[in-house]
């Protein structure tokens, strides 16, 4: 391995380490700015997960609630 090869390979691993500590860091500040850079394709080709917005997963929550709310009345319903 020569020199050149060696310092590229250092350079990947700092970058990784970097994009870590970021995603890290934003994590902690409920922030998704550094995470967002992930997102590219890596050097792999593939890609990173997918996330969803605090908006989204309200509604989504909100639905399911719904949804058992009515099942729930339903097997009350059946009860009486």
């Amino acid at each position: 391995m020569n020199i050149v090869e060696a310092l590229h390979n250092e350079e990947a691993q700092l970058k990784r380490q970097l994009v870590a500590i970021q995603a890290a860091i934003a994590a902690l500040n409920g922030s998704t700015k550094a995470v967002s850079q992930k997102h590219s394709a890596s050097s792999s080709g593939t890609s990173s997960k997918r996330t969803l917005s605090a908006a989204g997963r309200a509604r989504i929550i909100q639905a399911a609630k719904a949804r058992w709310a009515k099942i729930r009345a339903e097997k009350a319903k059946k009860a009486k």
